[in-house]
């Protein structure tokens, strides 16, 4: 079984005030044991050598995408699973999309890790649409896009949620005529055939809340913002996906991971 977890882990596992997050971060890496990981938000890991920290702090080897205008992304890998390939999305995203190809028993798979935009629903979707694109040039029966798109569940109504939402926030998730709740982005996805992991072999809440945690997220209702998107082969090797919710996971971030276990072996 191999198991893939996506997480934002908020500005690099830093606060403001200088507080340091990465105990409470490895403890939950440790726990799940991931053979691949995406990470989002790795602000200041792309400098001085931080990327090789982040490695040696979680035990995986890092392979990194530097920003445009916001964020670094990450997916890493754990030995013994051999990396074919690794790189970038080449396109202007607010944050970046970084992929890696490993092999596996039924194949290569190819990984990729994201962040979109978390202010324009448009902007969002152009990026989707660069994403769609990127998944299908792999040529890959086994594709998995994982990370944080900042975009509500097509299949869940958010009136109620996002009613208690600040106008500030609640205009995040909202088309131009101001009513409209936007998904257009996994919805964009979902029409380029890849499958939400979670609809497909998730349990529990109807559509698993990945934010707030008790760490914050005044900007959040209780929503689900982080995916693990597949391609139809690969759904059909998932055999299970939940929230990693508790200890140390409730206080690392503002985000919880999401974890699903694969029918592959490396």
């Amino acid at each position: 079984m191999l198991r893939v977890m996506t997480w934002n882990i908020l500005t690099g596992g830093r606060d403001r005030p200088g507080t340091d997050r990465w105990d409470r971060i490895a403890a939950v890496v440790a726990a799940q044991r991931p053979d691949v990981l995406a990470l989002q938000e790795l602000r200041g890991l792309d400098r001085d050598g931080r990327t090789a920290e982040l490695g040696g702090r979680l035990g995986m080897t890092p392979h990194l995408a530097r920003s445009w205008f916001g964020q670094p992304v990450a997916v890493l890998v754990r030995a013994p699973l051999r990396v074919l390939r690794s790189g970038r999305v080449r396109r202007p995203f607010h944050h970046a999309t970084a992929l890696v190809q490993v092999a596996t028993g039924a194949g290569a798979l190819t990984v990729f890790s994201t962040h979109l935009n978390p202010y324009s629903g448009g902007r969002r979707r152009m990026e989707a649409d660069w994403l769609a694109v990127a998944v299908r040039r792999t040529g890959g029966r086994l594709a998995l896009l994982a990370g944080d798109l900042n975009t509500l569940d097509p299949a869940v109504d958010h009136t109620a949620r996002l009613a208690g939402l600040p106008d500030l926030y609640r205009r995040r998730h909202l088309r131009r005529d101001g009513r409209t709740v936007d998904t257009r982005a996994v919805s964009r996805l979902l029409d380029a055939g890849l499958v939400d992991l979670w609809r497909h072999a998730g349990g529990g809440e109807p559509d698993g809340p990945t934010v707030p945690t008790r760490h914050g997220g005044a900007e959040f209702a209780a929503m689900r913002l982080d995916y693990l998107l597949a391609t139809p082969e690969l759904a059909d090797l998932t055999r299970a996906v939940r929230v990693v919710r508790g200890g140390d996971a409730d206080t690392a971030s503002d985000h919880f991971p999401v974890v699903a276990d694969l029918a592959l072996s490396g």
